[in-house]
């Protein structure tokens, strides 16, 4: 300031306020301090000023001090060096309360780590003093012996190194909250031999580098964790002599690594081109200004058109600062990064837009559909996996799937709305559940098209097999650690297993094979029982919700592939990862299998919502108006994507959908849906077919058509429901053969020959049966098992009617 002092102190987010903690009566270049948790000690690192009369004077470039707060009456000096050094107390969670004892972390450019333990007492109850001060130094440990980088993450008390002997070594130590500490992973990276001509430090967030080579510059490395389990190593160099930027995003918890190759163009000028590393959740946002912007999927890896990757001059994040000025601020239970713009002081939370996403999905398509259609895969993945709680969210997102009904050239948004959004409701689960449920549809694909492959101007490659070696103890293991060490051994089984992913298509046998079961087994009834789960779930989740008619009939062929998909997916998690426990898995795939029902709901909700449909649309006598043939067709489009999957529909789909095929399609076009598989006649709707429409000339060509394609137990249903004499003639004839197959399997029937009142002896043949079958009636022993309202009198009557009608004597 201009009293010419410099001042330490700190912001407390809780009071908004800063709390000064030491002067200085000069002015002097601070490069690193800490404080102890309790404030009652203060680290500061400083580079002394050399100029003028001090140039004559030994003196050392770096002095490091430990300063007493409360009260101030003592400075310690811990090192006079002539190289850099980094300062940071350890923040150790304790439950006691009055700790008197501080643990110090002296990290140097001369490549090693030092730990002091500094006792303090109480003097007069309040004042807080190292206890021996001059035995301070004689306390200090070494902790990490000749690095070439490092990271400390304060949130974790965790510090990542780089070594290199003969290989370039990753390890990891972990302070425990007895400060105690172990070297916890390590596992080779391949870099250049010459890389590092200096030391690297990346503290805290601060970054500082040395150039190294005229046509390279230094690595930028970041290691960003996660608590559920995941550890991510992000570092790119620029080779200023090509004008590329080389990033590599290494996934431990995944087994392999991704390196992006980027190309920036002639006309660029050679500036300090490093790209930020910006953790989001489970994406890591690589961006450099004025150039790309990268979203990289850490879960769903495989294939980069996960990952959306964005170019031009309007990439643009808002930072003032170059990228050498930011650094970024991340702990792994926040689900979001901040970055700290060292130009401007000022932090900003680095979120993914939902707003940004959707104008993706929506763009009108100025080019070709191979270079849009994976920056819309990796939108829409964004918007359902990691934004898709938001059920007004998803309500947009269904919008956009009816606005673009037709699929895509090179995947079906309908089938990806459906896989990432069951993929969402399970991911937080276990990370292993990546390589074990479906989240995609284009995985299925025998041969991938090319532009999901690939990023224009972008080359990667993977690598696969890291080898981290876990050095702690197997009783030590916990926590974060012992995710890490489930995750990365679970990859390591699930890469080597042929057919570790569930595949939704492969349950095609079982279904058909279940379908030709007719009679009730054990099988059946564990089948059944499955649904029933799903189907209440379901049914706590919409009592409100009535806007769509489904879940409203029995829906045998669905019901048995409801029950059959929890089966096998149970089965399939249960094999796999045992460690979740069946109780969980359970749990997990009948919320899956109810979360697809839902799905399918929520998508013919936002049609009815559009084109404020009711009840009429069951009305089969009325014709579809324009808006029911859209909804009618989104709904073919939902159909054809689950039958690609082969995945259950809500009870009451199919007799939705043939409603509104009646009504909007020609008769012959129906007809030929039916027949081709596209149309499931269920009984629900071939009865409301027969009583709701009349008996006109158009009606019964379509009523007699429907009655063929049925099969033979729904026939005789259906034609029981049916006021017309062909449908009575088939009644009598079915009545007339199953009453002598009857008499024919009886032995010592006598047919008594008396003759019955209203019997008319004019046609003998028909009097003659009409007595048979009076006679079987009266000797069945139980006159209840007959089907309703069909007896001899009927049957007379129905062929007397039907010769009146074949002689022309009288009107149907």
């Amino acid at each position: 300031g201009a009293t010419g002092t410099t001042r330490i102190g700190k912001f407390d987010s809780n009071t908004k306020q800063n709390k000064l903690l030491y002067t200085f009566d000069k002015q002097v270049c601070v490069s690193s301090c800490s404080l102890n948790k309790e404030e009652t000690l203060l680290a500061v690192s400083l580079a002394q000023n050399t100029r003028g009369e001090e140039r004559l004077k030994p003196i050392s470039k770096c002095l490091t001090l430990l300063i007493e707060i409360h009260p101030i009456n003592n400075t310690k000096v811990l090192k006079a060096v002539d190289c850099r050094v980094k300062v940071q107390f350890l923040h150790a969670e304790t439950d006691r309360r009055s700790v008197l004892e501080s643990h110090l972390l002296l990290l140097t450019e001369d490549g090693y780590v030092d730990l002091y333990h500094v006792m303090l007492t109480k003097q007069e109850g309040y004042r807080v003093v190292m206890a021996n001060p001059e035995r301070l130094l004689k306390t200090a440990e070494r902790i990490v012996e000749d690095f070439c980088w490092l990271q400390w993450d304060g949130h974790t008390q965790r510090v990542y190194y780089l070594t290199h002997s003969d290989k370039f070594l990753m390890r990891c130590v972990q302070f425990y909250p007895n400060h105690n500490c172990e070297t916890m992973l390590e596992f080779p990276l391949e870099f250049p031999a010459n890389l590092f001509r200096t030391v690297n430090f990346v503290n805290l967030g601060f970054d500082h580098y040395h150039q190294n080579s005229p046509e390279q510059e230094p690595l930028r490395m970041k290691v960003f964790t996660n608590i559920i389990g995941s550890m991510c190593v992000c570092y790119s160099q620029h080779l200023k002599a090509k004008q590329e930027v080389i990033y590599t995003v290494l996934l431990v918890h995944k087994d392999c690594s991704k390196t992006f190759r980027v190309s920036l163009g002639s006309e660029q000028k050679a500036t300090h081109l490093h790209p930020l590393f910006i953790p989001i959740g489970y994406h890591i946002l690589v961006y450099l200004q004025d150039h790309f912007l990268h979203c990289i999927n850490t879960r769903q890896q495989e294939i980069v058109c996960h990952s959306l990757f964005l170019s031009g001059l309007d990439v643009d994040l808002g930072l003032q600062s170059e990228s050498a000025d930011v650094t970024v601020l991340h702990s792994e239970e926040e689900s979001s990064g901040s970055v700290l713009d060292l130009g401007s002081g000022r932090i900003h939370e680095a979120e993914l837009s939902p707003a940004f996403l959707l104008k993706i999905l929506r763009a009108p398509s100025r080019c070709p559909s191979s270079k849009t259609d994976p920056q819309r895969m990796a939108a829409l993945h964004c918007l359902l996996v990691y934004l898709g709680n938001d059920p007004n969210l998803e309500l947009k997102i269904t919008e956009w799937l009816f606005d673009n009904v037709n699929a895509f050239d090179s995947f079906d948004q309908i089938q990806e709305f459906i896989l990432a959004s069951l993929y969402r409701i399970s991911y937080e689960k276990s990370l292993s559940l990546d390589k074990v449920l479906p989240y995609s549809s284009v995985l299925d694909k025998k041969e991938i098209p090319a532009c999901l492959l690939e990023v224009p101007g972008v080359l990667c490659t993977t690598e696969l097999h890291i080898e981290p070696v876990f050095k702690g103890k197997a009783r030590s293991l916990q926590g974060f650690w012992s995710e890490l060490q489930w995750n990365t051994e679970r990859t390591q089984y699930l890469d080597a297993d042929p057919n570790p992913r569930y595949r939704t298509s492969h349950i095609q046998a079982d279904w058909d094979k279940l379908r030709a079961e007719r009679r009730p087994s054990s099988h059946m009834n564990h089948i059944e029982e499955n649904t029933k789960k799903v189907l209440s779930m379901v049914d706590t989740w919409c009592l409100d919700k009535k806007l769509v008619p489904l879940f409203q009939e029995e829906d045998h062929q669905h019901r048995a592939l409801i029950g059959l998909t929890v089966d096998k997916l149970r089965e399939h998690l249960n094999r796999h990862l045992p460690r979740l426990g069946k109780k969980k898995i359970d749990s997990l795939v009948v919320n899956y299998v109810a979360k697809l029902l839902e799905l399918i709901r929520h998508m013919l909700e936002s049609a009815w919502l559009k084109f404020k449909l009711g009840p009429r649309v069951l009305c089969l006598k009325q014709q579809g108006s324009p808006g029911e043939w859209s909804v009618f067709h989104f709904m073919f489009r939902i159909l054809e994507a689950t039958r690609g999957l082969c995945l259950p529909l809500p009870p009451g789909y199919h007799t939705l959908l043939a409603v509104f095929a009646v009504r909007c399609l020609p008769q012959p076009t129906f007809l030929q849906y039916v027949d081709h598989g596209f149309l499931q006649l269920t009984e629900t709707f071939v009865s409301r077919l027969m009583t709701d429409l009349d008996n006109s000339d158009a009606n019964e060509r379509l009523k007699f058509s429907i009655l063929k394609r049925l099969p033979e137990p729904m026939e005789q249903r259906i034609y029981h429901m049916w006021d017309h004499p062909v449908s009575s003639a088939w009644i009598s004839r079915d009545y007339v053969r199953t009453q002598l197959e009857k008499l024919n399997k009886s032995k010592g029937f006598a047919f008594s020959g008396r003759d019955k009142p209203g019997f008319r002896p004019e046609f003998l043949p028909l009097t003659y049966l009409a007595k048979i079958l009076s006679d079987i009636e009266e000797e069945a022993p139980n006159p209840f098992e007959e089907r309703e309202n069909v007896d001899a009198r009927f049957v007379e009557e129905t062929a007397l009617k039907q010769t009146l009608i074949l002689l022309g004597f009288e009107g149907k």
